[in-house]
């Protein structure tokens, strides 16, 4: 008969206390490269309406500057992903989750320009009416945005985490 005197505890399904925390640093860290683009896009989004662009082309643009930004920064510093991105893998679904996100701020800053358009506002107060749109809807999505990143495009949780049965 042999005597095991320390068991392994059997593993569960339930998170454990240091996979919450990585959990968290992962949602502050993505917070975070989020709000860098967001100023990136925001300086975009300002300078073509400042120039007199519409609403639509300004939000489009200001969508392609954060977005390249916020791809780099997610990938390495938010899931730790290094070495060339894979493009069936990584960057394609990448592109469809944000192009969600990026269709929501588009079409939510071309409907206020047009709610606006009647209003005969000073320009100044248009630009920042629009503006205030289009952080809103980032603000809105980026909750659904990280959990679609984390679930099915850089997270890949189960061959980055210790199996979930004892070893045999």
């Amino acid at each position: 008969m042999t005597t095991v005197a320390n068991p392994a505890k059997p593993r569960t399904t339930e998170e454990s206390p240091r996979s919450r925390r990585r959990g968290t640093i992962r949602f502050f860290r993505a917070a975070t490269s989020s709000v860098g683009a967001t100023l990136l896009s925001q300086a975009a989004l300002i300078s073509v309406l400042t120039l007199g662009g519409a609403p639509a082309l300004a939000s489009v643009f200001a969508f392609a500057a954060g977005a390249v930004l916020n791809f780099f920064l997610t990938r390495r510093w938010v899931w730790g992903r290094r070495g060339r991105p894979r493009i069936g893998a990584e960057l394609v679904p990448y592109v469809a989750v944000i192009s969600l996100g990026g269709l929501a701020s588009v079409g939510l800053t071309t409907l206020t320009g047009h709610l606006l358009a009647p209003l005969d506002l000073p320009h100044f107060w248009w630009v920042v009416l629009i503006d205030a749109a289009y952080i809103g809807s980032y603000a809105l999505v980026f909750v659904v945005k990280f959990t679609m990143l984390d679930r099915f495009v850089f997270g890949r949780g189960a061959a980055r985490t210790p199996a979930t049965t004892s070893p045999s």
